[in-house]
């Protein structure tokens, strides 16, 4: 809503997204869908999955395949466990790791692993469903705070609060996360985002986080790297569940350099629109792809190996901020700006106040007018 280079925009209904998306799908007739957050995935998938139950979903369906790759991999990309998995029958370096229900699971994984330990759940991200726990105590409370994330008293606090209706939903359906339990492993997260077509990798670039939102949370400036077991990495991934479109994955490489897989970002991440040259420009062979046409060969935007992402970087110092390039939305000045607004500004909760703030002095201005 904020940027010029949008031309139309739809109502994304929280109680009812995949009608959302089918409205917009519809108007627009894209040649291809770009995901650019976990709940986007879900329900493109949720949408594949009703498409293909009636002849006139058909063409639905098939561009939603045709964006996102072989739906075999839909229940895979979303689902932890299910991914490291896969990646484990790869051969790719990924922490011990289990799925968990009860208290009982727990008890069983703390006989052979010692603390810390990673609990995270499906169907979230951003951090939002990522626990450390130091002991046992500890990962109880986790478990039972992931299993209820999707409880009526979040969905209504994120509802009224964050203005961000699409709680309801899972809450409505019952909807309990899976949680896996993972070994810790210490060292430097990393990621690495590519683009692919039916299970071949086109481009990508990897990245060492430097700062972050908290232990678990994304990264705000990292550092643009060479390390071969990320791309091969993707590269297995994508081969083996015959994907399309942008993917990131997640990394922790630990003090000898190992690297291990730890988790899957089934969508566009902020590497990915970036223009770093030969290799690393990850639209520009896309749009090739797609347009049948050579690359165009853009020059990187930046010879700076350290990025700060924008407006993220911006919220905390760092002693590499200002030794950074800083990826601003430039000639979008509405844009920047919003983005540089507390989100604590945006929620329904502020507006309601602010504009009771507004009412108050135009009733004062109103009422002092005669003796001015």
């Amino acid at each position: 809503m904020k940027t010029r280079s949008v031309r139309r925009t739809f109502r994304y209904g929280g109680l009812r997204p995949l009608d959302s998306l089918r409205t917009a799908i519809e108007a627009t007739n894209p040649q291809i869908i770009i995901p650019c957050d976990d709940r986007a995935v879900q329900h493109l998938h949720e949408l594949h999955r009703r498409s293909r139950r009636h002849q006139s979903g058909k063409r639905v369906a098939d561009l939603i395949e045709n964006s996102l790759g072989s739906p075999e991999s839909y229940p895979i990309v979303s689902a932890r466990y299910d991914l490291l998995q896969i990646a484990r029958e790869e051969e790719l370096r990924v922490p011990k790791s289990a799925p968990i229900q009860t208290m009982d699971d727990l008890r069983s994984w703390r006989e052979s692993e010692g603390f810390p330990w990673v609990l995270k759940a499906d169907a979230t991200f951003g951090g939002r469903g990522i626990r450390i726990a130091h002991n046992e105590k500890e990962a109880q409370q986790c478990l039972l705070e992931l299993t209820r994330l999707f409880g009526i008293g979040r969905a209504l606090k994120r509802l009224f609060v964050n203005r961000d209706s699409f709680w309801l939903r899972p809450w409505w359906n019952g909807y309990r996360p899976p949680v896996l339990v993972q070994s810790y492993v210490h060292g430097q997260p990393a990621n690495c985002a590519v683009v692919c077509w039916k299970g071949k990798i086109l481009a990508g670039v990897g990245v060492q986080v430097i700062q972050a939102d908290g232990v678990t949370g994304p990264a705000s400036i990292v550092r643009v790297v060479d390390n071969p077991e990320m791309m091969l990495a993707a590269e297995r991934i994508a081969r083996r569940l015959g994907l399309s479109g942008f993917f990131g994955l997640d990394f922790m490489v630990d003090e000898s350099g190992a690297t291990y897989l730890i988790e899957m970002n089934p969508r566009s991440t902020p590497l990915c629109h970036l223009q770093l040259g030969k290799g690393r420009d990850l639209v520009g062979e896309l749009w090739s792809q797609l347009s049948g046409r050579p690359s165009r060969g853009i020059p990187a935007v930046t010879q700076n190996n350290l990025i700060a992402y924008f407006p993220q970087a911006w919220t905390g110092r760092n002693e590499f901020l200002e030794s950074s390039f800083h990826d601003i939305p430039q000639g979008e000045p509405d844009l920047v700006a919003e983005l540089l607004r507390p989100t604590s500004d945006r929620s329904l909760f502020s507006h309601a106040v602010n504009q009771l703030i507004r009412m108050k002095n135009l009733a004062t201005a109103v009422v002092r007018r005669p003796f001015l």
